[in-house]
């Protein structure tokens, strides 16, 4: 079971941001979780909300902003021990994540097929090159049709926050999907089980208990997704 770095590492170092990416690198972690939202300017970004207020304490819609206008908006507002952190994109995480054996990259919703098909293609060039290592992910079915539609040759991953089951996993094999990012309350051992028989990879989000983790492990998921991936790796057992 491959430990996962969920935004970096969001319990110990500040989430989506370039000093994240180095802190788990620096622990030996190559496998990592991040969130990529496209502004106005096309610019590819790594964060979670569409708004900079519970990161940054600014009250601030991402999408009226361009890539130039980022600077004002600190990622570590609340780490006191951290050092200013700007909003990065996509290109100066690569960089620090380049030998990583795992990306999981989670493309964010967007409102229109327009929106899907204009992010997915600059998404795919950006990541040119990482193909073996990547798992593009969304919530979003437009995002996964414009993949699809697009003759991506990237892995694809469905993620599942709701309660729809087999569903889901017939869900995802339709939409060309050979993995699936379960949410943690519906990782159920029956669960577990249907989607490797389905032939499908897994990763459980968000697990931040030691003692699930175990038992996730002994289950045969693929990758926990954790907030404290440090804890992780000191606690579980090759």
């Amino acid at each position: 079971m491959r430990i996962i770095g969920h935004r970096g590492a969001r319990g110990e170092a500040p989430e989506n941001t370039l000093a994240g990416f180095q802190y788990i690198h620096a622990l030996g972690i190559h496998a990592v979780e991040f969130d990529v939202r496209q502004l106005k300017d096309d610019e590819l970004i790594i964060m979670h909300d569409d708004n900079f207020l519970r990161t940054t304490g600014i009250d601030q819609a991402l999408y009226d902003l361009n890539s130039t206008e980022l600077e004002a908006y600190n990622q570590a507002n609340i780490w006191m021990d951290w050092d200013t952190q700007i909003t990065p994109t996509l290109t100066q995480t690569l960089n620090i994540i380049h030998d990583f054996e795992h990306i999981e990259v989670e493309v964010k919703a967007v409102a229109t097929k327009i929106e899907a098909e204009k992010l997915v293609l600059a998404l795919q060039k950006q990541l040119q090159g990482f193909e073996q290592t990547t798992v593009i992910t969304s919530f979003d079915l437009k995002i996964h049709q414009a993949l699809e539609q697009q003759k991506s040759s990237f892995k694809r991953g469905l993620l599942i926050e709701e309660d729809i089951k087999e569903l889901a996993i017939e869900q995802a094999l339709q939409l060309g999907c050979c993995h699936i990012g379960w949410m943690n309350q519906l990782a159920t051992d029956e669960m577990i089980q249907a989607t490797q028989k389905a032939g499908l990879s897994m990763s459980v989000w968000t697990v931040n208990d030691i003692q699930r983790a175990k038992q996730l492990q002994k289950l045969g998921i693929d990758g926990l997704i954790t907030d404290f991936p440090k804890m992780m790796l000191e606690n579980l057992h090759p």
